[in-house]
């Protein structure tokens, strides 16, 4: 039934006819499988095909279908708590609704950028509705940087408007002067001085706005990155990559509408591992914290019966070495998603073994929307020891279902042998890879070099095709979750008076996973003591970019072109530490 002897039997036609009159988006373009000569025909026989414009059956795949579906089947259910406030389904996206409509009297426009600054709150989830279903672009900030961060992200990203929490409302206003392209800035909460007011808006608008044509390939966000370079490079996430990790989350780890996930992720994390869409999906309850600390986390987790989590292994720590009397709050049963570092089993052993918790080790970046793997749970697992077991969690696991393919290569391209030992480098290509670095095409091509993604996380494929990750290729330190730039913070040493040459490198650290250690070199006749340095790098960095120690040596060692040979001043110990 193929090339120019297929036939379109009548019966077909008859019925095509009548499907017509109630339904324009058949026929909406020439199939693949009929030759040009045989769509004719099927114009000439059913002549208002040719002359109704219509549009492909195929919906484009977009978190926003989420909202659609939530609205619809769960109007009455509770989406968000915040605090004392709670707001159902119907509420939340009324109130979403609500403010697509200022953003277009405001003059957005499909492709527009517009930055938030907040910590959880549901006018930040808000943000992750609102702002793409009018067709821009929404720029999440992490809120731990400093004001110069801030100028940098804010104008690399040409946000037309910055909507920031009450928190951060003076730390804006003390760089206004330096965000001249900036046209309206909003108070989500407090109020101050040119500051238009999120809520005093929302309640006189109509929620009448245009809703524009979204294609899955259309921008969603913009999510800025700290790589190897001093300047952050902003990851391009799709609406389908979102989709995909959205829905490939789903299939690893179900949620259903009786969930209620606490926000102990930034949202701004790689739009809070894109669980601001993913429990919409599910019409389970967003429970939001602005702060994360032991105690808030574990009366929440009892009062608002928390189901389920994201956090660094960091967070984990905190919560397994919390008080007991905390820890006694906890409902058993709460699943938890962490990523960001290699947990120690130790930790998962105790939260399992002592909280009766479900510990899921994910693992991913910003650049893969942000899940490439997970480590999935087989019947196997079942009969080893819980220590056992805990080892193997540690992992990073196998593909998602959803997010391509997954290879560790060496240095030729060729797959390591699943031994367990042979070390190559994790690379990834399918559908939840960033569209680029916004702006930065040199990078872009870097990273997406040879058709796949490169990760710069050196890794070992078990016999069981289980990924372990045993260190970096690239100078980016992650500590707790965060990425710190080696290069920016050796540009902050370098501005010290005492500093002829510094060097950056990631240490293991059992607390954050891998923390930065400076190693420096003074100029001669100059003296400075750690002390002096660090407090230097703290007064000139967000504080959790400043090195933990100092290390002053004669030299720095080099190759013969001059660059710094860190893996000598690692010591070739490893750059991670599991937590």
């Amino acid at each position: 039934m193929s090339g120019r002897n297929f036939a379109i039997p009548l019966v077909t036609l008859s019925l095509t006819c009548r499907a017509v009159a109630g339904h324009s988006s058949l026929f909406p373009y020439r199939p693949a499988c009929l030759p040009c000569r045989k769509v004719d025909r099927i114009a000439t026989v059913l002549p208002e095909l040719s002359r109704t414009r219509t549009r492909p059956m195929e919906t484009p795949l977009t978190p926003l279908e989420f909202a659609r579906r939530a609205c619809k089947l769960y109007p009455d259910r509770v989406a968000v708590v915040d605090g004392n406030s709670s707001w159902t389904y119907a509420q939340f996206f009324e109130r979403c609704d609500r403010w697509s409509a200022v953003l277009q009297q405001l003059g957005i426009k499909s492709g527009d950028r517009i930055a938030y600054l907040s910590p959880n709150t549901h006018a930040q989830l808000e943000s992750f509705y609102a702002v793409p279903q009018v067709g821009a672009v929404l720029v999440p900030l992490n809120y731990r940087l400093t004001a110069d961060d801030f100028v940098y992200l804010i104008s690399h990203s040409g946000s037309r408007i910055v909507c920031a929490d009450g928190d951060y409302l003076g730390t804006i206003d003390g760089i206004r002067s330096r965000l001249p392209h900036v046209e309206q800035f909003v108070a989500l909460t407090g109020e101050g001085k040119d500051w238009l007011n999120y809520e005093a808006m929302l309640e006189t608008s109509s929620g009448e706005f245009v809703r524009p044509e979204i294609r899955e390939t259309d921008l969603l966000t913009i999510n800025y990155t700290s790589g190897t370079t001093s300047r952050p490079k902003g990851v391009m996430t799709t609406h389908r990559n979102a989709w995909m990790n959205s829905v490939g989350t789903l299939l690893h780890q179900p949620m259903t509408c009786a969930d209620r996930y606490l926000w102990t992720l930034p949202m701004f994390h790689a739009n809070g591992w894109t669980f601001v869409w993913t429990v919409t999906a599910a019409g389970a309850t967003h429970v939001c914290l602005r702060k994360v600390e032991p105690r808030a986390v574990f009366e929440l987790m009892k009062t608002e019966q928390v189901t389920l989590l994201c956090a660094a292994p960091t967070v984990l720590i905190s919560l397994a070495n919390a008080p007991a009397e905390l820890r006694r709050l906890a409902p058993r049963g709460i699943r938890v998603l962490t990523a960001g570092a290699p947990p120690a089993a130790s930790t998962i052993q105790r939260l399992e073994e002592e909280l009766g918790w479900t510990i899921t080790h994910v693992y991913g970046l910003t650049e893969t929307a942000p899940f490439i793997t997970v480590c999935e749970p087989r019947p196997e697992h079942a009969s080893l020891s819980i220590s056992d077991r805990a080892a193997i969690k540690a992992r990073q696991g196998v593909e998602l279902i959803t997010s391509g393919e997954l290879r560790v290569v060496d240095e030729k391209g060729k797959d390591v042998p699943q031994d367990g030992i042979i070390q190559g480098e994790i690379v990834a290509r399918g559908n939840v890879i960033m569209a680029g670095y916004y702006n930065d095409a040199k990078a872009t091509e870097q990273a997406l070099s040879g058709g796949w993604l490169h990760t710069g996380d050196v890794a070992v494929v078990h016999p069981d095709g289980y990924v372990e990750i045993r260190d970096r290729l690239k100078d980016v330190i992650i500590s707790g979750g965060e990425n710190i730039s080696s290069v920016e913070v050796e540009s902050v040493f370098l501005r010290h008076p005492a500093v002829e040459e510094v060097a950056i490198v990631g240490f293991a650290d059992k607390r954050w996973g891998e923390a930065p250690h400076a190693f420096v070199v003074l100029k001669q006749g100059a003296h400075a003591e750690e002390r002096e340095l660090r407090e230097f790098a703290r007064a000139n960095l967000a504080h959790f970019k400043a090195p933990h120690s100092v290390t002053f040596i004669k030299e720095l060692p080099k190759t013969a072109t001059g660059k710094i040979q860190k893996y000598i001043l690692r010591a070739r110990q490893p750059a991670i530490a599991a937590q």
